[in-house]
């Protein structure tokens, strides 16, 4: 180990800067990882690659970015129990007080203490050879899963399973996928696994549409423009008991509310834009249950991190390019790109 290392900076302008820093050294409750993986959200794109709009919690503070990692201890700070030198870890991408309600519950998301810190955003990173972790933060990785799944567990397929959850998604559920990029890809594997038997993709982009078929996270792939009629009639005029929406579009949220069938459940995960439909024809008369939905716990990740090793559903399948971390601008231009599936940087 060395006594510097490269680190990744996005500072706005659709720009990435490469810089080098100090190895950090990790103090109490602390653990230093060596980087296995960590991909790229579009989160990261939407809020801090193109332009530094977030506020609160999606304010960049000008660390190291990457908030999607995944890695093996390599040091160990004082009072942490339950890591070692050598565990692999993912951790779960924000650290919040440790002592509120939500904390408590696993919810370090929904932290609201001045303490809270997304890795990332407002502290550094997975975009770089090393990062100093929060021992709390680090969840097991299984040994039947690479970094790459690791990585791609610590935010998008995360976040995917949280909302299946929610709408407690079975074999009794059609499932209706809104938005085809890399979390709408883990929606449709996930919503498989859990028993789905009838998954349909809708997306503006004909590659996504392929790409999903090919993965087999959906059963039918259909654009847009016939979004309406083929929902009704690959489900029988029924709509589909579960719709979750990935798109964060607002076109794509009030389709997912439409092609929803009475009395079902719309989940809610793509960020952005605004949800506006007609509350009473396509809400209150239909009875439907709308869901907001953003990322997840700790315990449902290591929950998911346990199903998808027994599963033996690799969600490293999800990715298309892989750059090392002297490539970094290349990767962040082809994830903006928003036709590929997920892009994922490994520094090591």
């Amino acid at each position: 180990m060395g006594e510097t290392m490269t680190g990744v900076y996005l500072p706005g302008g659709s720009a990435v800067r490469l810089a080098s820093v100090p190895v950090p050294v990790p103090g109490p409750g602390q653990v230093l990882l060596r980087v296995g993986a960590s991909t790229i959200c579009g989160s990261d794109l939407r809020a801090i690659y193109r332009e530094h709009l977030g506020a609160g919690p999606e304010a960049y503070q000008d660390v190291i970015a990457g908030h999607e990692p995944a890695g093996t201890v390599v040091e160990v700070g004082p009072q942490v129990r339950g890591l070692a030198v050598d565990d692999r870890v993912v951790v779960y991408h924000i650290s919040g007080c440790g002592r509120c309600a939500d904390c408590r519950l696993g919810y370090q998301i929904s932290c609201t203490s001045p303490e809270r810190a997304a890795y990332g955003w407002q502290r550094d990173g997975g975009h770089a050879e090393f990062l100093l972790a929060q021992a709390r933060d680090c969840l097991p990785l299984p040994p039947e899963l690479s970094m790459v799944d690791g990585a791609c567990v610590a935010c998008g397929f995360g976040t995917a399973y949280e909302g299946l959850c929610r709408a407690a998604v079975s074999g009794a559920d059609r499932l209706l996928v809104v938005g085809l990029g890399p979390v709408g890809q883990a929606v449709g594997l996930l919503g498989g696994r859990l028993g789905a038997p009838l998954r349909i993709g809708v997306d503006v982009s004909e590659r996504r549409l392929a790409a999903a078929l090919e993965l087999g996270a959906i059963d039918h792939a259909v654009t847009v423009d016939e979004a309406d009629d083929a929902i009704a009639e690959l489900t029988g005029g029924a709509g589909c008991e579960v719709a979750v929406d990935c798109s964060g579009a607002t076109a794509g949220r009030s389709l997912a509310v439409r092609g929803t069938a009475r009395r079902g459940r719309v989940v809610l995960l793509g960020e952005g834009a605004r949800f506006d439909v007609e509350a009473s024809p396509l809400l209150l008369h239909r009875q439907l249950t709308v869901h907001g939905s953003w990322v997840t716990s700790t315990h449902r990740m290591a929950e998911l991190l346990g199903l998808l090793a027994r599963w033996q559903l690799h969600p490293e399948i999800v990715v298309t390019d892989r750059f090392a971390l002297a490539d970094a601008g290349t990767a962040y231009r082809l994830a903006d790109a928003g036709d590929r599936g997920k892009v994922a940087i490994i520094p090591n």
